[in-house]
């Protein structure tokens, strides 16, 4: 019976993705905008939320992170730092090919508010 339950623990932790798993993926977009990371932020955040109500976001020492993560797995993470000129935009996703539910929306709100 131990082993039964150490098997599914493993199981479980493995299908685990966190946001820092996803910062070694390669970007789905490079991008930068005028705009500085709150604004840019702000621009995202709501579209994010309407597209997937799993939507979180936070303030970094030099922007802003926003990720999308469900069933104990990141999907989406938004890195938005501060430049001389704006904001660099960095999208990674942990499957950019699949048809996640949300992702045309999450992949929209990057590209318009640019």
């Amino acid at each position: 019976m131990r082993i039964l339950i150490g098997a599914v623990a493993v199981a479980v932790l493995a299908g685990c993705v966190s946001t820092a798993d996803l910062e070694q993926n390669k970007p789905s977009i490079t991008a930068s905008t005028a705009k500085d990371p709150k604004r840019y932020a702000l621009c995202v955040f709501p579209k994010w939320q309407a597209s997937r109500t799993d939507a979180s976001m936070a303030e970094t020492e030099d922007g802003y992170r926003l990720w999308v993560a469900g069933n104990n797995m990141a999907d989406e993470l938004l890195d938005i730092r501060k430049t001389a000129s704006g904001s660099s935009v960095t999208l990674r996703q942990r499957m950019a090919w699949s048809a996640m539910p949300g992702r045309s929306g999450i992949e929209a709100a990057v590209r318009s508010c640019l």
